[in-house]
């Protein structure tokens, strides 16, 4: 399997009927260094190519078929698609020789190697399923661990190359749409009573970014002094409650201001349907104020799976990879619309609105 195979379809953390409702997808992310090398921050550039070269022997000899991407044979195309697919990191993409991933043929489990640590397992699962996700991470750590001699301190446990991974080296996030909070002008208060309590608020795309398409990726921040299992039901307590309030101020936004959230969802369901050019946080925030409207019950003409596989398939990058040509910002507003039109064409429905 190669990244254009990849293309040809979307990650089964995007699967039918387990994204339903405000949770996308659930991730779990590990962080592991090697005892016999420098941090990749401080590496030779030879150190750097022994690490992937053991990484790709381990790899090379597992049951599942991963998918070998060395940075320094992947173009800058190809790299941005796997950031927008969330399979690698920013930093991870503008790096070169010795660095690099692997990726599982379901995309449900990433490996980069030599990023900011030797090694950041990713597992990915849809919906809220934070267990599953780490059960998959540990088993691809313990196949890793029998083979590499990882860096680790009795008393502080894993050891990483940014002290806030220190321990655990665990970082479980979990994928929302909360467009009701946002709307009701209840966001912010969230985002500071989450922040008193050990958890981090980010954007669609993790740490730096903002939450384009009302997207918000709740994750933990302490790693250590507490065990995976602890630090996976406190995020799953609290993302169940946020469901909760966010479920809330739907229902108080059709109690409240139905008219004003229709026509919202009728004017998003027209531009999607008409527009000649769109920017990629129009699109997004569009998706999802229609995703919103399918919630609601206000359209059925497609499933969430398919606005969700957008938010993804709008994206420069894959905009670029689908025409097989590069395009400077107009040329992709452009086709990003006709994208969007074809798309809302299709929908198979007599009826624009119920």
């Amino acid at each position: 399997m190669t990244l254009d195979d990849m293309m040809r379809r979307h990650g089964s953390w995007l699967s039918a009927g387990l994204g339903e409702g405000p949770v996308i997808s659930s991730r779990i992310r590990l962080a592991r260094n090697l005892e016999e090398y420098s941090f990749p921050g401080w590496a030779s550039e030879e150190e750097r190519c022994e690490v992937w070269d053991q990484a790709s022997q381990i790899f090379e000899s597992m049951d599942i078929p991963f998918v070998r991407l060395g940075m320094g044979e992947t173009s800058d195309l190809d790299k941005e698609i796997l950031f927008e697919r969330h399979l690698i990191s920013q930093e991870l993409a503008v790096k070169e020789a010795g660095c690099g991933v692997f990726v599982s043929p379901d995309e449900c489990l990433s490996v980069m190697v030599n990023e900011e640590d030797h090694i950041r397992i990713q597992s990915l699962q849809p919906g809220l399923n934070l267990i599953a996700a780490w059960n998959n991470a540990d088993q691809i750590d313990d196949q890793l661990e029998a083979r590499l001699t990882y860096a680790f301190s009795p008393k502080l446990g894993y050891l990483t190359s940014c002290p806030s991974n220190v321990g655990t080296g665990m970082r479980a996030s979990v994928m929302l749409h909360l467009p009701g909070l946002v709307i009701m002008e209840e966001m912010e208060p969230v985002i500071n009573g989450i922040s008193k309590i050990g958890l981090a608020v980010r954007g669609m795309w993790g740490e730096g970014t903002e939450a384009a398409g009302n997207m918000f990726q709740i994750s933990n921040q302490i790693t250590l002094g507490r065990r995976e299992d602890e630090i996976i039901a406190h995020l799953d307590q609290i993302v169940c409650e946020l469901i909760e309030h966010e479920n809330n101020a739907r229902l108080r936004l059709m109690n409240e201001r139905a008219p004003t959230v229709e026509d919202h969802v009728a004017r998003a369901f027209g531009i999607l349907s008409n527009a000649r050019m769109m920017t990629s946080a129009e699109a997004l925030n569009l998706l999802s104020t229609l995703r919103l409207g399918l919630d609601l019950g206000m359209v059925d003409q497609f499933s969430q799976r398919e606005i969700d596989m957008l938010f993804i398939a709008i994206q420069p990058a894959h905009l670029q990879k689908v025409q097989n040509k590069d395009l400077d910002p107009d040329d992709r507003d452009v086709v990003r619309a006709e994208m969007l039109r074809d798309f809302m064409e299709n929908a198979s429905s007599d009826d624009d609105l119920e």
